[in-house]
């Protein structure tokens, strides 16, 4: 088992661009309104689950570390400034957690 295999590659290990999946997607979705009728079901991007598992994962108190490491993201700075209005209290207690060491002003 090799420790780099994609998980959306070609058959034969490569990278596919991600941006065929997002394409697919919402042609599938499209279908999907058409079938349901359209405000049965969002218009929604691939992109978009990506934001809602994330919200999702915090809203559930899943910590801001866990979920910002999940995403990729360089610092759970980032993930805390995009989905702070998951929870209004979460930046102010994210800022608390280092015991006090950070000085404001």
């Amino acid at each position: 088992m090799r420790d780099a295999t994609l998980v959306l590659g070609d058959l034969d290990g490569t990278h596919r661009h991600p941006e065929r999946y997002a394409r697919r997607f919402v042609e599938q979705v499209a279908q999907a309104r058409k079938a349901l009728g359209e405000n049965l079901l969002p218009a929604i991007r691939l992109h978009d689950l990506r934001h809602t598992h994330a919200t999702l994962l915090l809203a559930d108190g899943v910590p801001v570390k866990v979920v910002s490491e999940r995403l990729g993201h360089a610092s759970a700075t980032i993930t805390l400034t995009v989905y702070q209005h998951v929870h209004p209290g979460m930046g102010r207690e994210a800022a608390g957690a280092d015991g006090g060491r950070t000085r404001h002003g």
